[in-house]
């Protein structure tokens, strides 16, 4: 079973009761990974913004 994080309420969903709208997030294979999921796509997002400037700063000589 997939659960979904749905980010108006939320609220972890699972197959079952999964609202079917794009205000969720997922699949994941557990409740916690799906309670988690908003602080998985921050970290993950801060974590290519790290990436793309130290890009930039290679690119621009800088490194």
């Amino acid at each position: 079973m997939a659960y979904w994080f749905n980010i108006n309420t939320g609220q972890v969903e699972s197959d079952e009761n999964r609202s079917q709208n794009a205000e969720v997030m997922g699949p994941y294979d557990t409740e916690a990974e799906a309670a988690s999921a908003l602080a998985t796509a921050r970290a993950k997002t801060e974590a290519w913004d790290e990436e793309d400037r130290r890009e930039r700063e290679w690119a621009d000589g800088d490194a």
